[in-house]
C-alpha cells in the first residue's frame, strides 16, 4: 500500500539499486517481499538519503524508472566493471608460460599469456621483462647449462620481434648472465653474442643495446688477462669492431693519446747481467748435453758482434721511445736515441740472416706440426738476446716498430703540439734510415721483398686515416638531401612553329646539333625506319662465304688460318646462327670441345643447303665500269671518304693502336656495361677486346660506323692524339 505522499513502502531497496548496489543473487524476489517494514516515514526517507547520497533525489521522484533499472541490472544488460592489473597475477602467469616455454622451445605460450591478461601493453612488458630475469636467475642458481641460459634469451630476443617485451630486454640478461659465470663459460656465451651480431645491428636492437654491449664488453674485458686471454680480448675487440661503425667516437682515440702503460721492463743493473759468461767451461767439465738441447746442428750461428749488457741495455731501451714518440722532439731524449739506434741497425746490418736457415726452420716446424706462436709482450731475458737476434719475426718486429714512429714523427697530427716540430737535420737523418731500415726488411727472410713492399702500401695507406681524424673523423655515411626540391622556373611553352621550324624545308630542331641531323635525314621517319639500308644483319651466304672456300679440302687451307678459328669471327658466327639457320636449335648427340670444332661442323651443313656462288664472266663493258669506279674512287673528296663505313682492315690496324684505352672509348660509342663486361670476359689480350669492341660498334652502327664518327668519339673521350693519328692515317690510304 503506498504512503500518503507518494513515497515507496520500502524507500531503501530502490534506493540502493538506484545508486549501484545490487542484491546478492541468493535473494530472491519472495524474499525480499517479506522483509519486515522498517521504521516509520521519516526515518526511512532518512536512511534512503543516507545510503543513496545524491542519489536519492530520482528514488524520491520516480519509483517506476528506479524499478526498471534495478530490474535491467538484475537480467545482466548493463556493462561489467573492466578488470584491473594484478602484478602479481601476471608475474606468476608469466613465469609459467615462460617455463613451457622453455620447454617447448616455442615463443607460442607467451604470445597466449601476453593477449589474455588485462591491463596496458607497457605494464605486460615490464611484468614480462621481471619474468625472464626471474626464471634466468632461477636457472643461474641451479646451475643449469649455457644451453638453458641462452634458450632464455632467446626467447627474450623472439619477444622484442614479436613486441611483447622492451627491446633492452636481451641485453639486460646477457650481463646478468656475464656478471655471474665464471670466464669459462662466459667464453661460451660470447661465441652466441658474436654469431648474433646480425641481430645487434638491426633497427630494433641496436639503438636500444649498444650502450648496454658496451658496457658488457668493458666489464669483461677488466675480468680478462691480455696475457692469459690473449685470444679471447682480441675477439672482444673485433665483436665491438663489427658492431660499431668506423666513425663511432667511442672507438677511436680523438686526441692521439699513447698507451703509456705498456712498459718494457729489462734488466737495469749491469752487476746483475749474466751476459758475456762463457758457459764453456761446465761443458768441458764433463756435462753432457741431454736429447732435445741445442746441439752443433740445431745451434745458431754466433753473431759477429759480442752481444754485451751495453748491446742489450740499448736495444731494450728503445722501446721506450716507442712506447712514447714525443720524446724524440726533446734534443737530449733525441740524441740518445740517436745513438742507440745506429748501434742497433748496426747490428742487423751486420749479422744477416740467409733464405737457407730460415726455410730450414720453417721445414722443420711444418714436420713437427709446430705453429706459429705469438708472445703480447717482449721476452727480455738476457739468456734469449742471441736467439731474438737470429729470429726473422723478431727483427720484422723492431723494424716495424722503426717505420712506425717515423710516420708518426713526420706526420701532420691535429692534437699534436706546435713545439713538436723537427729540425732539417733530424728531417734527413729520418729519410736516410727510413730507406735503410725497408732495406733491411726486403733482405730479412722469408720473403722480404714482398713483405717491405706490404708494409710500405700499408703505411701509405694510413696517411688517409691521419687525415681522416685530422678532419675530426666525420661519419663516411652521406647524409641524403632534404626533400625539398628548388622551385623550378615556369617557362613558357613553346609555340608548334618553333619547334617544327620555319621556312620552306620546316627543319625539326631537337635542341642538339647531332640528334637534329639524325632526325633529319629522312622527311617521313616511318620509311626510313623500313629502308632496305637498315638491314645490318648480312646473311648466310655472304658470312659464311669465306669459311666455305676454306672448309674445302681442295683450297689447301691450314687450320690456324681458318676463319673458325678466330674468336671474333666465330662470336659474331654464333649470333647469325640463332637468328638466320634452323641447324643452331636442332638438338644432336654429337658433343663438340671447342666452338672451331662446332664452327667447322655447321658449315660442312652450310656448304651442302646454300647454293655455289655464279661464277660471272667480265666483259669489257664491266672492266670499263670498274675502270670508272676507280677513277671515281680517286677524284672522291676527304669528306666523303669519311662518310663511309670502316673496313676490317682499318678495325685491325686502329685496334692495335688502342689497346689498353678500349675501356675509356667504349662509353663514348654507347657500349652498355654487360656488354662492356662481356669483352672483357671473352679474352684477356687487350688489342683482342679493342678489337672486339670496334667490331661490336661496327654491327651496333651499321653504315653509321664511318671514321669520322669514330673520330668524334675519340675527341670527346679525351683520346685525341690517337684521333690525330686516325686522321693521318685516312688521309694516306686515301
Amino acid at each position: 500500500m503506498p504512503s500518503p505522499r507518494g513515497f515507496p513502502t520500502n524507500p531503501t531497496k530502490y534506493c540502493a539499486a538506484d545508486s549501484g548496489f545490487q542484491r546478492p543473487p541468493e535473494l530472491g524476489p519472495q524474499e525480499s517481499s517479506q522483509q519486515p517494514v522498517g521504521p516509520p516515514l521519516g526515518s526511512q526517507a532518512a536512511l534512503a538519503m543516507h545510503r543513496a547520497g545524491n542519489l536519492v533525489a530520482p528514488c524520491l521522484t520516480s519509483s517506476a524508472s528506479a524499478t526498471a533499472r534495478w530490474r535491467a541490472s538484475a537480467a545482466g544488460k548493463m556493462s561489467p566493471t573492466p578488470q584491473l592489473f594484478s602484478l602479481p597475477e601476471a608475474r606468476t602467469r608469466f613465469t609459467k608460460s615462460t617455463r613451457e616455454a622453455l620447454n617447448n622451445k616455442n615463443i607460442k605460450p607467451l604470445l597466449n599469456t601476453f593477449s589474455q591478461l588485462p591491463g596496458s601493453e607497457n605494464e605486460k612488458k615490464c611484468t614480462l621483462d621481471q619474468a625472464f630475469r626471474g626464471v634466468l636467475e632461477e636457472e643461474i642458481i641451479n646451475h643449469s647449462s649455457c644451453e638453458n641460459v641462452l634458450a632464455i634469451i632467446s626467447l627474450a630476443i623472439g619477444g622484442v620481434t614479436e613486441g611483447i617485451c622492451t627491446a633492452s630486454t636481451p641485453f639486460v640478461l646477457l650481463g646478468d648472465v656475464l656478471d655471474c659465470l665464471p670466464l669459462d663459460q662466459c667464453d661460451t656465451i660470447f661465441t652466441f653474442v658474436e654469431k648474433n651480431v646480425a641481430t645487434w645491428k638491426s633497427n630494433t636492437f641496436y639503438s636500444a643495446g649498444k650502450n648496454y654491449l658496451l658496457r658488457m664488453c668493458n666489464d669483461l674485458l677488466r675480468r680478462l688477462s691480455k696475457s692469459q686471454n690473449t685470444v679471447f680480448c682480441g675477439r672482444i675487440q673485433l665483436f665491438l669492431a663489427r658492431l660499431f661503425p668506423l666513425s663511432e667516437k667511442s672507438g677511436l682515440n680523438l686526441q692521439s693519446q699513447f698507451n703509456l702503460e705498456n712498459v718494457t721492463v729489462f734488466n737495469t743493473n749491469e752487476q746483475e747481467s749474466t751476459l758475456g759468461q762463457k758457459h764453456t767451461e761446465d761443458r768441458e767439465e764433463g756435462m753432457d748435453v741431454e736429447e732435445g738441447e741445442m746441439g752443433d746442428d740445431e745451434a745458431p750461428t754466433t753473431c759477429s758482434i759480442p752481444i754485451d749488457y751495453n748491446l742489450y741495455r740499448k736495444f731494450w731501451s728503445l722501446q721506450d721511445y716507442f712506447r712514447n714518440p714525443v720524446q724524440c722532439y726533446e734534443k737530449i731524449s733525441w740524441k740518445t736515441f740517436l745513438k742507440y739506434s745506429e748501434e742497433v741497425l748496426a747490428v742487423f746490418k751486420s749479422y744477416k740472416l740467409d733464405d737457407t736457415q730460415a726455410s730450414r726452420k720453417k721445414m722443420e716446424e711444418l714436420k713437427t706440426g709446430g705453429e706459429h706462436v705469438y708472445f703480447a709482450k717482449f721476452l727480455t731475458s738476457e739468456k734469449l738476446m742471441d736467439l731474438q737476434l737470429s729470429d726473422s719475426n723478431f727483427r720484422r718486429h723492431i723494424l716495424l716498430q722503426y717505420l712506425i714512429l717515423f710516420q708518426y714523427l713526420k706526420g701532420q697530427v691535429k692534437f699534436k703540439s706546435s713545439n713538436y716540430v723537427l729540425t732539417d737535420e733530424q728531417s734527413l737523418w729520418i729519410e736516410d734510415t727510413t730507406k735503410s731500415v725497408y732495406q733491411l726488411l726486403s733482405e730479412n727472410p722469408p720473403d722480404g721483398e714482398r713483405f717491405s713492399k706490404m708494409v710500405e702500401h700499408i703505411l701509405n695507406t694510413e696517411e688517409n686515416w691521419n687525415s681522416w681524424k685530422n678532419e675530426g673523423c666525420p661519419s663516411f655515411v652521406k647524409e641524403r638531401t632534404s626533400d625539398t626540391k628548388p622551385t623550378r622556373v615556369v617557362r613558357k611553352r613553346t609555340a608548334p612553329e618553333d619547334f617544327l621550324g620555319k621556312g620552306p624545308n620546316k627543319k625539326i630542331l631537337m635542341g642538339n646539333e647531332e640528334l637534329t641531323r639524325l632526325w633529319n635525314l629522312c622527311p617521313d621517319n616511318m620509311e626510313a625506319c623500313k629502308s632496305e639500308t637498315r638491314e645490318y644483319m648480312p646473311t648466310l651466304e655472304e658470312f659464311f662465304e669465306e669459311a666455305i672456300e676454306q672448309a674445302d679440302p681442295e683450297n689447301m687451307v691450314e687450320n690456324e688460318y681458318k676463319a673458325v678459328n678466330n674468336s671474333n669471327y666465330g662470336w659474331r658466327a654464333l649470333r647469325l646462327l640463332a637468328r638466320r639457320s634452323p641447324h643452331f636449335f636442332q638438338p644432336t648427340n654429337q658433343q663438340f670441345k671447342s666452338l672451331p670444332e662446332y664452327l667447322e661442323n655447321m658449315v660442312i651443313k652450310l656448304a651442302k643447303e646454300l647454293p655455289p656462288p655464279s661464277e660471272e664472266i667480265k666483259t669489257g663493258e664491266d672492266e670499263d665500269e670498274e675502270d670508272n669506279d676507280a677513277l671515281l674512287k680517286e677524284n672522291e673528296s676527304p669528306d666523303v671518304r669519311r662518310d663511309k663505313p670502316v673496313t676490317g682492315e682499318q678495325i685491325e690496324v686502329f685496334a692495335n693502336k688502342l689497346g689498353e684505352q678500349w675501356k675509356i672509348l667504349a662509353p663514348y660509342l654507347e657500349m652498355k656495361d654487360s656488354e662492356i663486361r662481356q669483352i672483357e670476359c671473352d679474352s684477356e689480350d687487350m688489342k683482342m677486346r679493342a678489337k672486339q669492341l670496334l667490331v661490336a660498334w661496327q654491327d651496333q652502327e651499321g653504315v653509321h660506323a664511318t671514321p669520322e664518327n669514330l673520330i668524334n668519339a675519340l675527341n670527346k673521350s679525351g683520346l685525341s692524339d690517337l684521333a690525330e693519328s686516325l686522321t693521318n692515317d685516312n688521309e694516306t690510304n686515301s
